[in-house]
């Protein structure tokens, strides 16, 4: 089976961010790592896209590099395949023979940045540094994202009901008449809610949830008319 190259990473470094970067010359690959080694990001050197494309850790933090050209697949095509795989590494692409219409084709097919060799240290280090920045930011969005769909799934019907009302502004009394339930029940619900979505405030609730009933609205699964909800 093929694997990465050699590289100087320690067991210790499996948590810190990890670039990947793939060229088929071993001495742009050598420079490189050396080079991005010194600001404390782990690099996985790959000389053969194929192997990259079929080995990699899709689910580590980091950025991937990328060389335009290389023997048997273009660097162009390792990205739409990326793409396509919905892969969220933020990818560089370097090329030493770069036009106008391939940095188009690049940006228009997802790259962070395109930088020509021989590669500029400073302005390569810059693009890692945001595009992992970037990356982290992005899995934590996500993960917020999934944990909030967990904790609404918990919801009962009836929560739902007067999380949708909440949303629109509606008052407990509001809240009450519209779906025949005393202040009293309506605050009850309304404590539960609060609880099981771990809203600190009303703020962070139509924050966080105003998009996911929303959806649930639009799905036809939740709203005023489920009548049968029990109190």
């Amino acid at each position: 089976m093929n694997t990465p190259d050699s590289t100087t990473a320690s067991p210790g470094d499996t948590l810190s961010p990890t670039v990947h970067l793939i060229d088929d010359d071993q001495a742009v690959r050598d420079s490189l790592a050396l080079l991005i080694g010194t600001v404390g990001l782990r690099v996985m050197p790959w000389s053969d896209p194929q192997a990259f494309l079929r080995d990699f850790d899709r689910d580590a933090i980091g950025a991937i590099v990328l060389d335009v050209r290389m023997p048997g697949i273009s660097g162009l095509s390792v990205l739409d395949t990326l793409v396509a795989q919905g892969v969220d590494q933020p990818v560089i692409m370097l090329t030493g023979h770069g036009t106008v219409d391939m940095c188009r084709r690049a940006f228009k097919a997802g790259a962070a940045e395109f930088l020509e060799k021989p590669v500029n240290d400073e302005a390569l280090l810059e693009a890692l540094q945001h595009a992992v920045r970037q990356h982290v930011r992005s899995r934590q969005h996500h993960e917020a994202d999934r944990a909030a769909r967990e904790r609404y799934a918990q919801l009962s019907e009836r929560e739902r009901e007067v999380l949708g009302l909440i949303v629109e502004g509606l008052t407990n009394k509001e809240i009450g008449r519209a779906l025949g339930l005393s202040p009293r029940t309506v605050e009850t619900h309304r404590a539960n809610l609060f609880g099981k979505l771990q809203a600190p405030s009303l703020a962070q609730l139509i924050r966080h949830y105003a998009a996911l009933v929303d959806a649930d609205d639009a799905a036809g699964s939740g709203g005023v008319g489920g009548g049968s909800s029990a109190a």
